[in-house]
C-alpha cells in the first residue's frame, strides 16, 4: 500500500517533518490535543492574546453544536467536496502547533476540499463565502485548497455572520502554479475566530495571500508557508483596522526551508476608539540548506485617535549567510502633521485630508489585491470605518 492509502502513516510522518522545525518561535507540532498545554497568556505565542475572550475555544469550555453555513460560487472546473476525518488528503502538509489547532483538529466532523485541475486557468475569482449563524456554540472546521500544477487561479474566502469559530486551512500549490488567495473576516461584532493557514508552495510556483480584518469582537490568524522545492516565491499581505474594544492579531511564519525561494510580507492596519488592539508578529526562518533566498517582512500601523495599542514584533532567524537579502521594518506612530499641514495649506479641510492620508496607507496594500469588487468593497469599508471618529460620512 502507499503512504496516501495509509492515513495514520501519513500522519505520522507529517508530525515527524513538523518536529524538524529549527524556529525558536514556533515549537514542533502535533495532531494530539493532549500533548498542547492549555495556555495560561505567560507563553511567548499567547502573552498579547486575551484568553478570557475566546469563549473556551482554548481550554476544552467552550458550548458544543455551533453552525455556519458555506456556499460557493466557482466555474464547473473547481469541485468542493465533504469528506471525513478519515480522507488521506488531510493532514498532509501541516501539523497543528498551538492549543486551539490542535482542537480543530480534533473537534472537526467533516472537511472541504476545494480543487482546481493541473493546468486551468480561472479568468474569474473563486467565492467561497461562510456565513456564521450564530454564537452560542463554537464551530470547528478544516478547509484543504488544492491548486494542481501549473494552475491559475484566484479564491477569496469571505467570513461574515456571528459566530464562534476555530478551523486551520492547508493550502497546496502544485509545481508551476499560481495561487492569489483572499481571506476576509468581516464578521459581526460579537464574533470569535481564530484561524492557522499553512501553504506549501510547489518548484517555481507562486502563492500571494491577503488578509482582511476588519469584524469581529476577537480575531486571531496565524499564517505560514513553507517551500517543497526551489523557486517558490510567496507574498503575504495584510490590512486591517481595529475600532475600540476590537482585538485583531496576526502571527506571520515564512519557513524558508528550500534553496532560491523568495517572500515578502507586507502587512498595515489603522487603529481608533478607546481599547482596540491589533497584534503583529512577524518570523521568516532561513534554514542552513535555504542559500540564495531573498526575503523581507514589513508591518506599518497608524493610531488615529487615543486609547489605542498596537503591538509589532518582527523576528529572523538565519542560519546561513549565503542570501541575496533578509530584512525587516516595523513602524506604529499617528498622523503625518507634514502631510496633514500640506493638504490643508491647499484648502482641504481636516477631515477631508486625514481621509486621504489614510487612503494613501492602505492604497498599496488594495491595489495588490487584484480583485476590483474586493478592492471596491475594502475601500467602502476603510471609509466606513473612518466616519465612526474623525466625522466623515458614511
Amino acid at each position: 500500500m502507499t503512504l496516501l492509502d495509509q492515513p495514520a502513516a501519513r500522519v505520522a510522518e507529517a508530525a515527524e517533518s513538523s518536529r524538524k522545525v529549527a524556529s525558536r518561535l514556533h515549537p514542533p507540532g502535533s495532531f494530539e490535543l493532549a500533548d498542547h498545554p492549555v495556555p495560561t497568556g505567560r507563553e511567548e505565542a499567547w502573552r498579547f492574546t486575551p484568553l478570557k475572550r475566546l469563549k473556551g475555544l482554548h481550554d476544552g469550555t467552550f458550548t458544543p453544536g455551533g453552525r455556519e453555513r458555506v456556499e460557493l460560487e466557482a466555474p464547473p472546473t473547481v469541485t468542493l467536496e465533504l469528506v471525513g476525518r478519515d480522507d488521506p488528503r488531510l493532514g498532509r502538509v501541516d501539523v497543528p502547533n498551538d492549543r486551539v489547532a490542535a482542537q480543530a483538529w480534533t473537534s472537526f466532523e467533516q472537511a472541504r476540499i476545494l480543487s482546481v485541475p493541473a493546468s486551468v486557468e480561472l479568468e474569474e475569482p473563486v467565492l467561497l463565502n461562510v456565513f456564521g449563524t450564530g454564537s452560542e456554540g463554537a464551530v470547528f472546521s478544516h478547509l484543504v485548497i488544492d491548486i494542481g500544477a501549473n494552475a491559475k487561479a484566484t479564491i477569496v474566502l469571505q467570513h461574515q455572520g456571528s459566530t464562534v469559530r476555530a478551523g486551520n486551512a492547508e493550502i497546496v500549490i502544485g509545481d508551476g502554479a499560481s495561487l492569489m488567495l483572499v481571506s476576509v473576516q468581516d464578521w459581526d461584532d460579537d464574533a470569535v475566530h481564530l484561524a492557522h493557514l499553512h501553504a506549501r508552495v510547489g518548484r517555481d510556483a507562486s502563492y500571494r495571500q491577503a488578509l482582511v480584518s476588519i469584524g469581529g469582537d476577537l480575531v486571531r490568524i496565524a499564517s505560514s508557508v513553507d517551500f517543497a522545492a526551489p523557486g517558490g516565491e510567496a507574498e503575504l499581505l495584510g490590512l486591517y483596522f481595529a475600532d475600540a474594544g476590537q482585538h485583531l492579531e496576526h502571527r506571520l511564519f515564512v519557513d524558508h526551508n528550500a534553496p532560491h525561494t523568495r517572500s515578502n510580507v507586507d502587512y498595515r492596519g489603522a487603529l481608533q476608539g478607546q481599547g482596540a488592539h491589533t497584534v503583529w508578529i512577524g518570523d521568516v526562518l532561513i534554514r542552513k540548506v535555504a542559500e540564495g533566498i531573498s526575503t523581507y517582512e514589513s508591518n506599518k500601523n497608524l493610531v488615529l485617535t487615543d486609547g489605542c495599542r498596537a503591538d509589532s514584533v518582527p523576528n529572523l532567524e538565519i542560519e546561513t549567510g549565503e542570501i541575496e537579502g533578509a530584512g525587516h521594518a516595523s513602524t506604529t506612530g499617528r498622523f503625518d502633521d507634514e502631510q496633514l499641514f500640506y493638504l490643508r495649506s491647499r484648502g482641504i479641510d481636516e477631515a477631508e485630508a486625514r481621509r486621504l492620508v489614510v487612503h494613501g496607507f492602505f492604497a498599496d496594500i488594495i491595489r495588490k489585491v487584484g480583485v476590483p469588487e474586493i478592492e471596491k468593497r475594502l475601500l467602502e469599508a476603510v471609509e466606513a470605518e473612518l466616519a465612526i471618529n474623525i466625522g466623515l460620512p458614511s
